[in-house]
């Protein structure tokens, strides 16, 4: 249903707060999502949550955006966020560490590659993770994320009015 809207769903995570949570991130294919997306996810999704009756008590919906430090769960967001710095913990140890800070270098096979804050010197700077070992990955709030984020919001305002301008969508 979040596809058939022209969103692409990026988490779906339930907890306790407020009684009984459902969050749903979602976004537009190009990273991009607005309060006026969100409301229209949330009128949408609700009718089909209570119809098809997947939780079993109450519960509040809240629909958002990944916002600037997202959540990373696909193998496209490493490959689209690379060159940005990211906090990703895994599953279980992989060259004798869970957890890993540095650069996003893409994707490779069925690894993503980060190069490592802090290494000392002569140790390797760049790990190559399994994909199917990762836990937890987010963005690290940095300028330069912030600037990206900015320029991607600035297209995105401007598709919009593009699109309310343009005579064959009236």
């Amino acid at each position: 249903m979040i596809e058939d809207l022209g969103f692409r769903l990026v988490r779906v995570k339930c907890s306790g707060r407020n009684g009984f949570t459902v969050q749903i991130m979602a976004e537009r294919p190009d990273g991009t999502i607005g309060v006026d997306d969100c409301e229209k996810i949330s009128r949408n999704l609700a009718p089909v949550i209570d119809a098809e009756d997947p939780v079993d008590r109450a519960y509040h919906l809240e629909v958002s955006s990944p916002g600037i430090d997202r959540p990373l769960v696909r193998r496209s967001d490493f490959e689209r966020w690379a060159g940005h710095v990211a906090k990703i913990e895994l599953e279980r140890s992989h060259e004798g560490r869970r957890r890993f800070r540095g650069l996003l270098l893409g994707v490779r096979d069925d690894d993503f590659g980060v190069k490592l804050d802090g290494v000392a010197e002569g140790e390797p700077d760049t790990a190559w993770l399994p994909l199917d070992l990762l836990a937890e990955a987010r963005l690290v709030l940095t300028d330069d994320l912030v600037a990206a984020s900015l320029k991607a919001a600035k297209r995105q305002a401007r598709a919009d009015l593009d699109e309310i301008e343009d005579p064959a969508v009236h």
